[in-house]
């Protein structure tokens, strides 16, 4: 279907600032010829999910280290925002302290207690904190459900890669490429070594 409109254009300071547009039903728009306006810009998809219609993934490492988690954005095609929520049983501890070198993180406490380590110490957490963690060693974290309840929280990252975690605890350092940090998809290079593995750069190179 054809549309007709009179669309204003930015004043040049000496001529012709309306013109005679065409919008066409996919979107484009046929021009007189005087001026490249374009293509008016395309809405964003808008996708919505509800947590409560999706499964729950869960990661047990032993007697302290377990959660669940559901990834939210991952089932609403987020690709530059990632959002999981997390449930974290009384006693639990989440992923390891670590920081990012590339992306910047983001923790909101729905329900429930707990502690976050980070660089400065602890801090307690409880409902409605929000904390914001910047990439590099200011953002170190760990998230620790030392209550009688389960925690429960939102955690936000950007979706930045290549990547590079460091684990200061274990001095390990790991680096990905091809898939950023909580994304499925598989990747190009997911390694994870000791600091003290580390070689010169001409280490088994021909000179």
């Amino acid at each position: 279907m054809l549309t007709a409109t009179r669309t204003k254009t930015p004043a040049s300071g000496d001529r012709g600032n309306v013109a005679d547009t065409v919008a066409t039903g996919d979107g484009e728009r046929v021009r007189d010829g005087r001026y490249d306006y374009g293509r008016p810009e395309r809405r964003p998809r808008v996708n919505r999910v509800n947590a409560d219609e999706l499964d729950w993934e869960g990661t047990d490492r032993g007697e302290s280290v377990g959660w669940r988690r559901k990834r939210l954005a991952a089932a609403a095609d987020g690709e530059d925002l990632g959002c999981s929520l997390y449930e974290l049983p009384a006693g639990k501890r989440a992923w390891p302290y670590h920081y990012h070198a590339g992306n910047a993180e983001a923790i909101y406490v729905l329900s429930g207690e707990g502690t976050l380590r980070h660089a400065d110490g602890t801090s307690p957490l409880r409902a409605g904190d929000y904390v914001s963690l910047p990439p590099g060693e200011d953002g170190a974290h760990r998230v620790v459900n030392d209550s009688e309840g389960a925690l429960r929280y939102l955690a936000v990252s950007t979706m930045r890669e290549p990547e590079v975690l460091v684990y200061p605890d274990s001095d390990k350092v790991g680096a990905m490429a091809g898939a950023p940090p909580g994304d499925g998809d598989e990747r190009d290079v997911d390694a994870y070594f000791r600091r003290g593995d580390a070689v010169d750069y001409w280490e088994g190179e021909e000179e």
